[in-house]
Parts: structure tokens; sequence; C-alpha cells
């Protein structure tokens, strides 16, 4: 499945504030997951596989580390959690990096919000504004976007360019695209 969407990533000191928020206009909780994403090397974008008790998905994108609303291709390949497709990447293209979080899943009509606690890295949120048959069109969902930047109140400088994985890698800037 192919998604085109516009996202961002910003750390927070006030995930109560955007929790409450997101309650005020009845977004769809779809619970919290546990998810480990284990990114494999690979020569094109960023390849992860994502276990968790919500979402189980191979996912290959390519996104431009850049500050504010920025635009995702993303193929998305839904999986078993216990499947042996850990096991043929990893010995295939070998494991870059494993991210491990703890992540709160809502939904407002087409836009997906995120809380997350990410193990060494701290509080996030993320905001997904998503197109899964192209009806929508990126000129809305960067303003879907930016609409939600402003409503919670995220500062220019808590906005994260990178991936966790990113900043999880060793390095000066702890950032490198796989």
């Amino acid at each position: 499945m192919s998604i085109q969407n516009v996202e961002i990533k910003a750390r927070t000191s006030n995930q109560e504030f955007i929790r409450q928020i997101l309650r005020e206009r009845d977004a769809d909780f779809k619970g919290v997951d546990h998810q480990i994403d284990t990114y494999f090397r690979v020569s094109s974008g960023r390849l992860k596989l994502r276990e968790g008790n919500i979402e189980n998905n191979l996912i290959h994108y390519h996104r431009k580390d850049t500050g504010g609303p920025k635009g995702s291709e993303i193929m998305l390949y839904p999986c078993e959690s216990d499947s042996a497709l850990k096991k043929i990447l990893t010995n295939a293209m070998g494991v870059l990096v494993v991210v491990d979080k703890k992540r709160e899943i809502y939904f407002i009509d087409n836009v997906k919000f995120h809380i997350d606690s990410v193990t060494s890295l701290g509080s996030f949120v993320e905001i997904e504004a998503i197109d899964v048959d192209a009806s929508i069109g990126n000129e809305k969902l960067q303003s879907q976007c930016e609409y939600y930047i402003s409503l919670f109140d995220i500062a220019d400088e808590d906005m994260v360019a990178s991936s966790y994985s990113d900043l999880l890698m060793p390095g000066p800037s702890g950032s490198s695209d796989p």
C-alpha cells in the first residue's frame, strides 16, 4: 500500500496538554502501543519493521530531514509480529538501529497523532496528515499539519528534523541518513 503524508515530530514536555486538546476534539483513541522498530541497512530511504500490540508493519519510506512539516512517500506492508520476516531481513541486510517506544495513537479524520515516550530520547509528539488514496492533496495535508502545530503550541525550536533512528545513531550530531 502506497501512502502520501505530511508530518512533523517535536519534543514536548507537556504531553498532558496535547492529550487534553485531543480529548476536547473527540479524537479516536486507538490505544497505547509498545513498539519496537528495527531499522535495516538499505541504500535508499529507510526500512523498518514495526512490532507492536496494535501496529505491525514493514515500512519503507523516503523523507527529507528538514524542520517543519515535510512530505513522506511510504510503502506499508502489514505483517505478523511473530513472523520470520525480522530474521530474514536481519540476515540479509543487517540491523542499523532499534527504537523502543511507548506510543499513544489518536485519529481525527485523516490526521494521526502519536504521543511518544522513546527509550533513551524522551517525550515527543508526532502529527501525520495522511492521504491514502490521493484524494486530499499535498496542500491540504500541509494545512492540516500546520493547524495542529499551532493548536498544540509547538515551537520551532522543539521541531525534530530526523527520525528516532537517526537520533539514536552514534555520530557528531546523532544523525545520519541510511
